[in-house]
Parts: structure tokens; C-alpha cells; sequence
């Protein structure tokens, strides 16, 4: 388990870690929920860059849980117990269709994707996570390895600055590791550009 003491959005926040602040009460709420489905889930995106890299402003959350799109109704349901409902009408046949249920926190109005992943590689992502301090809350985030490669996959500028980022604040990146996933999507997805440009920055 990891202490991020550089990220507490609480008096004040360390080396602009406050820039969460207004995300704190849908990330309690979100960790709750990954709580309910046994842990098997992990919170992703501009959150985890921010933590696991360098703070920076994000209007939303983002998570992984390992659920099929059987289990949409359950959890609709337990979203709600946590203070999570949909922000589409149609969020259930959004999500069946996507893979992403729409939520919103109400209390804040905070946006809350929920990605349903079973692929190899999300599963390995919610085992390998670890739960780190933030504030008063646990979160669970992917490893910095794992993280660069959902980054590298997603493949917009700002997960590119989120890469370089996440690269400069690790010291001990298992690039083996990190190589090994990309390339493999690289090639299914016939994008060479997923491993090349990410080759270059893990080079400086």
C-alpha cells in the first residue's frame, strides 16, 4: 500500500495536490463502490495521473471495474446506495452498447465513468492495484506501469503529457512490462503509433 503524502487535498494540499479537492467527496463515494464489488476495480484517468504523476486539473473520474454488461442492473443499484445515478436517460442501454456507464455524484454534479473491462490486461490492471492514503481517503489505483499503458492506448495529447508526466515522478518503471502490453495492442489494433511514440518517451 503507498502513502501519497504530495497529494492531500486537505489543508490545503502538498505540491498542488488541492487541484482534487473538489473531487474528494465522488472519490470517497467511488472507492465505496469498488469496495462493494470485493475490490475488483480501480480508479484510472486524469485522477490517477494526478496521483500517481503530476497534479493537474480534471472534471471528472474515471474507473475500471472487471464487470460484464450482465451486471449492469446490480450495478446501477449499488451506484445508487453511494450516491451515484445515471446522468443519461438511457444509461443502461448506453452502457450495454459502450461499456461505459454515465454516472454523476449528486451531491457535487462531479461526472463518473465507470468502464466495464474483462480484457487480460484489466484484470491484471485490478490485481496489480494498490490502495494509497490520499487525504482522509484509501484509493485504489493501477500501478504507474499500468497506468502509462491505458494512457499510451487512449493515445490523445493530454494522456501523452499524463505518460511523460507519470514517467518523470517513477523512478523504477518496469518498461519490460510497459513494452510488452503496448506492442500487443499496437498490433491488434494495427496502430504502431501506440508503441512508437510512447518508445520515444520512455527513451528520454
Amino acid at each position: 500500500k503507498g502513502d501519497l503524502c504530495g497529494a492531500v487535498w486537505e489543508g490545503g494540499g502538498v505540491g498542488g495536490g488541492d487541484v482534487l479537492e473538489p473531487l474528494a467527496a465522488p472519490l470517497a463515494a467511488i472507492q465505496r463502490l469498488i469496495e462493494q464489488f470485493d475490490n475488483r476495480g480501480v480508479i484510472i484517468g486524469g485522477v490517477a495521473a494526478s496521483l500517481l504523476g503530476r497534479p493537474r486539473l480534471t472534471a471528472d473520474a474515471d474507473v475500471l471495474l472487471l464487470l460484464s454488461v450482465n451486471d449492469i442492473p446490480r450495478l446501477l443499484e449499488l451506484a445508487g446506495t453511494v450516491g451515484l445515478q445515471p446522468r443519461l436517460a438511457n444509461a443502461m442501454e448506453f452502457a450495454r452498447r459502450n461499456r461505459v456507464l454515465l454516472l454523476q455524484h449528486v451531491a457535487t454534479g462531479i461526472g463518473v465513468d465507470i468502464s466495464l473491462g474483462l480484457l487480460p490486461f484489466e484484470v491484471e490492471t485490478v490485481e496489480r492495484s494498490v490502495e494509497h492514503q490520499v487525504g482522509a481517503v484509501r484509493l485504489r489505483l493501477p500501478t504507474p506501469e499500468d497506468l502509462i499503458i491505458l494512457k499510451a492506448i487512449a493515445h490523445r495529447p493530454k494522456d501523452m503529457l499524463d505518460i511523460e508526466a507519470v514517467i518523470a515522478a517513477q523512478e523504477h518503471l518496469d518498461k519490460k512490462r510497459i513494452a510488452s502490453w503496448v506492442r500487443q495492442f499496437a498490433d491488434l489494433l494495427e496502430v504502431p503509433e501506440l508503441w512508437t511514440d510512447l518508445e520515444r518517451l520512455l527513451r528520454t
